[in-house]
């Protein structure tokens, strides 16, 4: 049986991987949720990696340790969409990360603004 997006998302980090132009693979490590089948992540919308992905919707995700430095499993291919409304992947976040994923999730609304913030999801290669 082959793995999937949403059985990545049980691990407590995973890598992202978005690419850029010149097709350079660029690794990043994230908190993710499961919602249903797919992944989803949340991060600043005016990072690097979102906007690789709203130009190239290809991704890899993986298990990974929070500094990306130690992968395993499999790689897993998947479609990537950045979604302006962040709220669906904060409370996923806040839900598996608890405390820790509250205060994070609340740090950035106070830091930021609430609108500062998207929603990642990866659904699987069909």
């Amino acid at each position: 049986m082959s793995e999937t997006v949403g059985a990545i998302a049980e691990s407590t980090y995973v890598m992202l991987t978005t690419y850029r132009k010149n097709g350079t693979a660029v690794p990043t490590p994230l908190w993710a949720a499961r919602d249903g089948d797919d992944l989803v992540m949340w991060t600043v919308g005016d990072s690097w990696k979102v906007k690789r992905l709203r130009r190239d919707n290809r991704v890899l995700v993986q298990t990974c340790d929070a500094r990306g430095k130690k992968t395993s499993g499999p790689e897993v291919a998947g479609i990537g969409e950045v979604i302006d409304d962040s709220s669906r992947a904060a409370d996923l976040i806040v839900k598996k990360y608890g405390i820790l994923g509250r205060l994070t999730v609340w740090g950035s609304r106070i830091r930021r603004g609430a609108d500062a913030t998207v929603e990642i999801r990866v659904r699987d290669v069909v």
